[in-house]
């Protein structure tokens, strides 16, 4: 699977690996490495799993040698979005072995991270396999990660849901709450929906958030591109999805609200177009992933 590491999330991993190498090496650098290493001294090292997951994050860690030295060579073995079993190598790293050991752990804690994403996000998507439903992020990311979380996301196979407030409308309660306090106008969803097309760019997805049947027959009226609702139960979600296809068969309906891997299934089942899930990128756990020192 080819995927594109673009401007975004280039820019995004050269902030984040500016900081991580500050922070890392301070102003000394490497002071163990310094004492004990010859200087010039050429080593190997091979990226090894310990567990199995879905390889994300290649791209920055090449970066992130880069950065400290050019004469370092990152030799990707496997692609990013591959999947691994425990003792497969992913990466060698060559290069003078005080730069190899200075960007160890930086390298490490974005690879790790990135495929811990890219792991549960595969889990989910495999979770939902023969459904049409597809699994997507939300913005419940790491401050300043959130372009390669979203990179880790579709590694896994999942779909990126909205960059942020700038690129889609989701008008969730709490926008109508704030919105009806100022009076004035009728400030009815159906209404809110009417607002949000005629402020948003030509072309811009609109979505409304539901909590009830009642409320999502009022949002079908209204014509959004998608209804997500919110915390529904398996049964209100099926007679949601039996609604939407008698009154609007052209609008999604993404189902959301503390959805895990136990019940994943089952909302894919009740025939939603999207399922949109928090712990993808607030929760999923490290993948282990090691440096072994390459023998001869």
């Amino acid at each position: 699977m080819k995927l594109d590491f673009g401007p975004a999330e280039f820019d995004c991993a050269e902030r984040l690996i500016e900081a991580a190498l500050a922070e890392d090496l301070g102003e000394a650098g490497d002071v163990t490495s310094r004492a004990l290493i010859a200087e010039g001294e050429q080593g190997s090292v091979l990226v090894t799993a310990r567990q199995p997951g879905v390889l994300a994050g290649g791209p920055v860690a090449r970066l992130v040698f880069a950065r400290l030295d050019p004469h370092v060579e990152w030799r990707p073995l496997l692609d990013d979005g591959a999947a691994f079993a425990p003792g497969t190598t992913v990466a060698e790293v060559v290069g003078p072995v005080r730069s190899l050991l200075a960007g160890e752990r930086t390298a490490l804690n974005f690879l790790t991270r990135l495929s811990g994403v890219a792991s549960a996000t595969r889990q989910y998507v495999e979770a939902i396999a023969g459904t049409r439903a597809r699994i997507l992020d939300t913005r419940k990311t790491l401050p300043g990660w959130r372009a390669l979380d979203k990179y880790a996301v579709r590694a896994g196979g999942g779909t990126n849901h909205r960059a942020g407030l700038f690129d889609a409308v989701l008008i969730k309660d709490n926008h109508l709450a704030a919105w009806a306090r100022s009076g004035g106008e009728q400030r009815s969803l159906a209404a809110a929906v009417r607002r949000a097309r005629e402020h948003a760019p030509s072309g811009m997805p609109v979505e409304v958030e539901v909590d009830t049947l009642a409320e999502l027959e009022a949002a079908l009226a209204a014509g959004p591109d998608v209804v997500l609702l919110d915390n529904m139960p398996l049964d209100v979600l099926r007679e949601a999805v039996r609604r939407r296809d008698a009154a609007a068969p052209g609008v999604l309906l993404e189902a959301s609200g503390g959805v895990t891997l136990a019940t994943v299934r089952g909302i894919a089942e009740t025939g939603v177009e999207r399922i949109s899930v928090g712990a993808l990128t607030h929760s999923a756990p490290a993948i282990d992933l090691a440096f072994d020192w390459a023998t001869a």
